[in-house]
């Protein structure tokens, strides 16, 4: 299972990147709005610090014509940008032109298997069910990823399932129980999967020990 980061925070993102475990980057409104900084250059920062992994940038309009003018702009950014495009007929009609102009769509806000179902018919590079936000209405989203994961693999679809919305460790190890193709995780989840109490005690002893090892 592939790991990208859901930030636009450039710092949380070369921290990530110098440990190697980033395989792209997830980004939206919310998480551009947040760094204060121009969406031209900030965007053009953080493809500075990941190379050619891709990064997935937003439209924000709400009409097809509209969206595919944006994505077009943004694919210019460079071959590694993915535009995010919202599950709606809109966004449909926009994923299939930009699909066949070589644009890669990432169709992100699904709730149900059927909405991935279609996003994936009209031939999106990747689907992103947001699980967090089931579970916060009391729905078990990781049963969505599943179902999406299911269907996925009966009919063979080439479109890829990146579980969003992650919220805790646990997220992400049912992700890759399950076989999503790719968790994009926050920074603070990152350093949660790190972290284990048996780590830090072992270094700890280790480290002791070595203290009373004869220096000569």
């Amino acid at each position: 299972m592939k790991i990208f980061i859901d930030t636009a925070n450039p710092d949380e993102i070369r921290k990530a990147y110098e440990m190697g475990v980033i395989d792209g980057v997830t980004t939206n409104p919310t998480l551009i709005s947040k760094e204060g900084k121009p969406f031209d250059s900030l965007v053009h920062e953080i493809c500075s610090i990941i190379g050619k992994l891709p990064i997935s940038l937003e439209v924000i309009s709400l009409k097809a014509e509209e969206m595919i003018e944006e994505a077009q702009k943004l694919s210019k950014i460079g071959e590694n940008i993915v535009v995010k495009i919202p599950m709606t007929s809109e966004g449909l009609k926009a994923v299939k032109i930009l699909v066949g102009q070589g644009i890669k769509t990432n169709t992100t806000l699904v709730f149900s298997p059927a909405q991935a179902l279609l996003a994936a018919k009209a031939g999106t590079t990747y689907v992103s069910p947001f699980i967090g936000r089931l579970d916060d209405i009391s729905q078990t989203g990781m049963e969505l990823v599943e179902q999406i994961v299911t269907i996925f693999e009966n009919y063979q679809f080439e479109s890829q399932v990146i579980v969003s919305s992650i919220r805790h460790p646990v997220h992400v190890l049912e992700a890759a129980l399950i076989g999503a193709d790719v968790a994009t995780v926050p920074y603070k989840v990152i350093e949660q999967l790190i972290r284990h109490p048996l780590t830090d005690i072992g270094i700890e002893r280790f480290l002791s020990d070595w203290k009373k090892v004869p220096k000569k």
